[in-house]
């Protein structure tokens, strides 16, 4: 999904259109919609023409990038769920840096982007030559301004090329001379030009629009988190939830990330002002629609709440729980083949206890990274009462809330224009449940299958 949202210098959300991205492909390989998304871009762009635009900030996905040549792309951008031939994975693995340099876990497709550029000098090796890179984000930021940058927040993304502890290029970058093919690297909230006078023509809008380096989206929502007093610069972690709840943890002061745990999905990401920020995930979204068999909406409408929470006593006494996973491969339990124990068989209660599944393989999560202090919940499961209390129980030693913006990303980016703009309304305290969940959570620990699963 593409959008383009217009915002006040105030912060107020003016207006915000939207696009599904359509499936591309090109010599049998998905890419990314580059042409149809700058075309679109240009409508939007043209339709605020006469309403006194100064800046744009791009955001992207962290797990693409383009390669320019002539002021043009040099071909068309690989989509991340293009899969390159096992021969070429299996060359590429080989080369990889460790990831207690990178941060940067083995992810299958085109996830570490670094595989994408390996597989890209094998097919266009002559364009790929003389060609200038720049991640996925930054590509928009040239296709702006005709400014080519590099920015560390979508390069610290799992791409395999950033160093989070030396904040400098990987071995792997280095040794591919892949840090001097990308353009020089900027900050999220440098200014890298203008807006190109052709693209000014042609949409009306001002030559003199400031065009910044702009950022990885996870990196967005973190500028927005940081815009509540109670986050801020502290010792904080934000969960983002959706089709995959990650947690990132905002240390208060320096920490290695090289002893995470790589095989139970533990990464490194970089925020907007170059630091570390120690993260974890699972499909935590995907897994609730699994085992409710049904919309997702299911566990966080707002009529369905009070019948929900009402439910959770029961499945306590009957000792009903799932165990993970049911994404294999991902999470802190990667290894894990999912199931039910005393499948609940009440509507209500089989929600709420894929509530409390998802509450324990989140503490799990929040544990491997060494979350303390203060825990954000945002995005869709902000709002599922059993799943938000749930963590508040389980984690008796955070201070839980919930911020319900649904524009945080694009908030987070108009922060970089203006770091002391605040997000309208405040941050929630969650009380925990009214129940003892350290039996039930201690009985699902002793049920899980491997040793490593016994170390949550």
């Amino acid at each position: 999904m593409s959008k383009v949202t217009l915002w006040s210098r105030d912060g107020q959300l003016l207006d915000r259109q939207v696009r599904p991205n359509e499936k591309c492909e090109e010599e049998g390989i998905a890419r990314l919609d580059a042409s149809g998304m700058a075309g679109w871009i240009k409508t939007v762009l043209a339709s605020h023409a006469g309403k006194g635009v100064e800046y744009i900030v791009p955001v992207g996905h962290g797990a693409g990038f383009a390669a320019l040549q002539d002021d043009t792309l040099a071909f068309a951008p690989l989509d991340y769920e293009a899969e390159p031939p096992a021969d070429v994975m299996a060359a590429y693995r080989a080369l990889r840096s460790p990831f207690a340099e990178t941060g940067s876990p083995a992810l299958p497709l085109g996830l570490n982007f670094g595989a994408h550029v390996y597989w890209a000098q094998q097919l266009y090796s002559e364009a790929m030559q003389g060609a200038t890179l720049v991640p996925w984000a930054q590509y928009w930021g040239w296709w702006l301004s005709g400014a080519a940058r590099s920015e560390v927040t979508s390069l610290g993304c799992h791409s395999d090329l950033w160093a989070p502890q030396s904040s400098d290029w990987s071995g792997l970058a280095k040794g591919q001379g892949w840090d001097k093919a990308f353009a020089p690297l900027a900050k999220a909230s440098d200014v890298i030009g203008t807006l190109r006078p052709e693209l000014a023509a042609e949409t009306g809008l001002s030559a003199d629009i400031k065009v910044l380096a702009g950022l990885h989206d996870s990196n967005a929502a973190l500028m927005a988190a940081r815009g509540f007093a109670q986050i801020a610069r502290h010792e904080a972690t934000v969960l983002s939830t959706g089709t995959w709840f990650i947690g990132m943890r905002l240390p208060a002061s320096p920490v290695s990330t090289a002893d995470l745990p790589e095989s139970r999905d533990c990464l490194v990401n970089i925020d907007a002002y170059g630091q570390p920020v120690p993260s974890a995930r699972f499909m935590g979204g995907r897994e609730i629609e699994a085992l409710i068999e049904i919309d997702t909406r299911r566990v966080d409408i707002k009529p369905d709440q009070p019948m929900l929470l009402a439910a959770v006593p029961a499945v306590l006494a009957k000792g009903a729980m799932h165990l993970p996973t049911l994404a294999p491969g991902c999470g802190p339990f990667p290894a894990g083949e999912g199931r039910w124990v005393n499948a609940p068989e009440d509507w209500y209660e089989r929600r709420a206890a894929a509530c409390l599944y998802a509450a324990l393989v989140t503490d799990a999560a929040l544990g491997l990274i060494g979350t303390q202090d203060r825990l954000l919940v945002e995005g869709r499961f902000a709002e599922a009462e059993v799943f938000v209390r749930a963590l508040a129980s389980l984690r008796p030693d955070l201070q839980v809330f919930v911020a319900n913006a649904h524009n945080d990303v694009s908030f987070g980016a108009l922060r970089l224009i203006d770091p002391a703009l605040v997000p309208e309304g405040e941050l929630r305290r969650i009380e925990p449940l009214d129940a003892d969940l350290d039996t039930y959570r201690n009985r699902w620990l002793s049920l899980l299958d491997g040793p490593e699963d016994h170390t949550a």
